[in-house]
């Protein structure tokens, strides 16, 4: 029985997600995208999971869709590229992309839609639609959102490439390491995430994503409104119990 073509499990409060078919490096099909649909699900509403890291087998992130697969697609076959990103969008538990090699156009929007981004060396980062006679969503929905538009519209106009040390430059990623550390240093970020109260990430990083959208008043009273909230939780308690106690706090989420 062959392998699913991604993977999730989640160990010590990490799920990880894992592209898994590296013979097509990790381009996106819809039975894939319906299992990365479901794990996304199961990040956003098991409480067993504190945070997320996506990654792929083989020597590419993901290629983006599967051009065949998309030309052969009936209507209505499971869940779209743009739901992937708007569920990702709603998930308040921090996402960590281990970009471990090539990421392209749908790979490139699973990447952006993650709040952390780790990249290997040899990782390069682009958007080819136009060469193949495609439109794009994630770019205009995501990099023409984080970069600069004349910077957007350069990498989204010519479909050029860029490596991981112009993704450095350009703030799409976090840290560039050797191919072999890419999951390692997720993993090490995600484990010092895991270490912090479950309910303050989710309440700084949904005030950080809803409060995009509003004027600074706005912005301002809503992330208020969710530390006041907080602030009256069994964690806070704890917190600040453990500070006082010279312990490490014990977390329940609630």
């Amino acid at each position: 029985m062959p392998e699913p073509e991604a993977l999730y499990e989640i160990k010590d409060g990490i799920a990880f997600i894992t592209l898994n078919r590296p013979e097509k490096l990790n381009a996106i099909d819809p039975p894939m995208r319906q299992i990365l649909w479901d794990s996304f699900q199961d990040v956003k509403n098991n409480p067993e999971v504190r945070c997320a890291i996506v990654t792929g087998n083989g020597r590419a992130f993901s290629t983006g869709h599967d051009l065949v697969a998309m030309a052969n697609a009936r209507a209505n076959e499971g869940p779209s590229t743009g739901d992937l990103y708007v569920v990702q969008s709603n998930i308040w538990k921090p996402i960590i992309a281990a970009i471990n090699g090539v990421c392209l156009a749908q790979g490139c929007g699973l990447a952006l839609g993650s709040d952390i981004r780790i990249a290997s060396t040899e990782a390069q980062f682009g958007w080819p639609q136009v060469k193949r006679g495609i439109a794009s969503v994630s770019g205009p929905a995501l990099l023409a959102q984080v970069l600069p538009k004349n910077i957007a519209f350069e990498i989204l106009f010519t479909g050029d490439f860029i490596d991981a040390e112009k993704a450095r430059e350009l703030m799409l990623v976090n840290h560039v390491v050797e191919p072999d550390q890419v999951l390692p240093r997720a993993e090490e970020i995600a484990r010092k995430i895991v270490a912090n109260a479950p309910l303050s990430l989710a309440a700084i990083k949904e005030s950080s994503i809803m409060g995009a959208a509003m004027d600074l008043e706005r912005r301002v009273a809503f992330a208020q409104m969710k530390r006041d909230v907080i602030l009256h939780t069994e964690d806070a308690e704890e917190g600040v119990k453990a500070f006082a106690e010279k312990r490490a706090p014990v977390w329940k989420g609630r």
